[in-house]
Order: structure tokens, then C-alpha cells, then sequence
């Protein structure tokens, strides 16, 4: 079976990396909360990122770390910090991902065509770029009125490019109403002459990690707890991934199961109100998430601070005192189901491979 010869693959190429039990093997380094846009459903641009690492402290940081199978370079935008490239060369000469990976906002056209071009292409790149709704959607959700024709223009520079600069193009819709619902088929359907794949997910009403508040717990409190950002019509949600669910039977099996996974949590939490899948999380284990001034924070959802990379040793804070309390409350933690911590807590405690289609088992 092709999927499971695939996935055995992956495992040995994983296999063959040496790495040191109980250390990270993916990586999320926010570099800054700095953004261009003014996204209804995020306070990142609100927030001060003055204190970000210099490129000798992410150098002097990485030397540290074990090599990662994936880096994650996110934001506020990651493209407003001009010296993104630089970061990126560093992950890949120090870290050595079998995958890096940058969620954009795809305003700055020029200069995310430059890092494709630009950067060392032995290592693949995924770049997810944001559409939130077709025109009028997009722009009022990210409080810009040109933000739909810049991200545009970079989808259509980049997609017939794909191969030559070795990249992974997609579009992210973050479903934030019923306004961003109904669009869903239309901005799939201007997608698909340019062959991009249409990621959805369902926008949750509160992040600590862009909350202006210093540190905050806005973890669920109970198992299968998700609270929409914005409102539905009766039975929107569950026609909207209905819909998503058909499309994604024909994606390649890897972004399918990955898919499939999410969706599944998605309906049981939202639509039924109970917790399943809930794979165990790896937040402070296999998952180290970086804030732009060095703090490493707990997770996404609570952004109580373990220690700091920069007055600090990796050692000193990945097997210090204060790591123990946040790694109880991870242990304790009821579940989450943001798209970005789940996959990796799927990936790593292996929930993802229990629950294998049927289809893809034989793709």
C-alpha cells in the first residue's frame, strides 16, 4: 500500500537522524508580532515587538537545538522582518528541517518572491498564504483594501514557479463567520485554475499568544471545549465541511489524512460537543514554540513563560525548574483543536496513523 510505504519512509528518514529522547523535533518561532494587516480576528498588530533576536542570538540559539524535522517561521508577518532569509539559512544550516515551512499574508509580493529565489532549495518550502474570503471578504477581514490583490499578485507570481524554486504553494481560508463560509466555493473555484490546494480552518475566539495581555491561559476547560470567533447560520458549519470533506478526497494522501484529522475534531467538537480524536499534547516535548524576544511560552494557549533564550541556555530552560509546573499543565490540559498544535500532537504521540481512512490506506 502506497501510504503506508510512504509512511515508512518518513519514519526512516526520521530514524536515521539522531536526536536525544525527550528533546524537540518541531519548531515554531514566531519572528515577530509585527504586521501589515489588521486582522479582525488576531491582535498581533497591536502588539509591541520592539525586543526581537538579533540574527547572532538566533545563531548563537540554534547552535543549540538538535536537528528538527520542521521549522515553522511565523508571525505577525513574517515578511516584515527584512531579514527573513537570513533566519530561514540559519534553520536550515543549524536545525537541518526535513521541511520549512512560512504562513504569510502575501502582501509583500516582491519580498517573498525574493526569499523564494533566493533561499537554498535543498530543503523544501511550504508557504501557506492567507485568502480569508474572495475580494470584499478578504480585505475587510484583514483591514486592508488592497490586501486581496497583493496576496493575489503573489499566487500568481509564484504558482507557475513552483517547481523550478521547489515549493510548496497553498492558500489558508481562516473561516471567521458566515460571511467567510459562504465564500468558501468561490474562492475554491478561483483557486483551482492555478492549482492551488484550498486549506480551511475554522477561526477559534481567542489566542493567548496575540492577546495583548503578557502571559494568559486561554486553554479549553473542558474536553471537546471550541468557541467560534464569529457566528454561523443554523447548520452552516456542518454544510461547510461537508463540502470541504469532498474536496479533499482528491488531495494527495498526506495533506488528506492531515485534513481529514482536523475535520473530524472540528465536528465533534464544535458540531457535537465532545472531544474525539484528543491525541495527548506535545507542547514543552516534541513541540518548542519561540517568541520573538527569546521567551518560550507553554503554547498557543498559554503563554505562561518557562524561560528565555536569550539570558538563558537551551539546557538550562528545556531542563530547568520552571518547565516542570507547564509541563503538568500540558499533561492536564482537557485539548485544544487549533490546527497548529493539534497536528503535531497527532504526529508525535502517532493518534494520527489510528486514525487512518479507509482510502487512504490504499492510495
Amino acid at each position: 500500500m502506497r501510504a503506508l510505504r510512504l509512511l515508512g519512509a518518513l519514519a526512516g528518514a526520521r530514524a536515521r537522524r539522531r536526536f536525544e529522547a525527550g528533546m524537540p523535533r518541531y519548531l515554531t518561532y514566531i519572528v515577530s508580532f509585527t504586521c501589515n494587516a489588521r486582522c479582525v480576528m488576531c491582535d498581533s498588530w497591536k502588539k509591541p515587538s520592539p525586543d526581537e533576536l538579533t540574527l547572532a542570538e538566533i545563531e548563537r540559539i540554534f547552535r543549540q537545538l538538535p536537528a528538527l524535522d520542521f521549522v515553522r517561521l511565523s508571525g505577525g508577518e513574517p515578511f516584515a522582518r527584512p531579514v527573513l532569509l537570513e533566519i530561514a539559512h540559519l534553520a536550515q544550516d543549524h536545525l537541518r528541517p526535513l521541511r520549512l515551512h512560512v504562513t504569510t499574508n502575501g502582501i509583500l509580493t516582491d519580498r517573498i518572491a525574493r526569499f523564494c529565489e533566493q533561499r537554498r532549495t535543498r530543503v523544501p518550502l511550504q508557504l501557506l498564504i492567507s485568502l480569508d474570503g474572495m475580494e470584499a471578504k478578504h480585505n475587510q477581514v484583514r483591514g486592508r483594501d488592497t490586501a486581496w490583490a497583493a496576496a493575489t499578485a503573489t499566487l500568481k507570481a509564484l504558482a507557475p514557479r513552483r517547481r523550478e524554486l521547489r515549493l510548496e504553494l497553498a492558500v489558508n481560508q481562516t473561516i471567521v463567520d458566515a460571511e467567510g463560509a459562504a465564500d468558501y466555493r468561490r474562492l475554491n473555484a478561483f483557486l483551482r485554475p492555478l492549482g492551488i490546494r484550498h486549506h480551511v480552518v475554522l477561526a477559534y475566539d481567542l489566542s493567548a499568544t496575540y492577546s495583548l495581555k503578557a502571559e494568559m491561559d486561554a486553554a479549553p476547560k473542558a474536553i471537546g471545549d471550541f468557541a467560534t470567533f464569529g457566528d454561523f447560520r443554523n447548520g452552516q458549519i456542518a454544510a461547510l465541511w461537508d463540502e470541504v470533506e469532498r474536496d479533499v478526497a482528491t488531495w494527495p494522501w498526506p495533506e488528506r489524512l492531515a485534513k481529514r484529522y482536523y475535520i473530524r475534531g472540528i465536528r465533534d467538537r464544535v458540531l457535537l460537543g465532545r472531544g474525539s480524536p484528543n491525541p495527548p499534547c506535545v507542547a514543552l516535548n516534541a513541540h518548542l514554540r519561540i517568541l520573538p524576544n527569546g521567551d518560550v511560552p507553554t503554547c498557543q494557549f498559554n503563554t505562561r513563560k518557562v524561560g528565555n533564550l536569550r539570558q538563558q541556555s537551551f539546557r538550562e530552560v528545556w531542563f530547568g525548574a520552571a518547565i516542570g509546573a507547564q509541563r503538568d499543565w500540558v499533561r492536564k490540559c482537557p485539548g485544544c483543536w487549533a490546527e497548529c498544535e493539534v497536528l503535531p500532537n497527532a504526529f508525535y504521540t502517532g493518534d494520527l496513523w489510528q486514525h487512518l481512512p479507509a482510502d487512504t490506506r490504499s492510495a
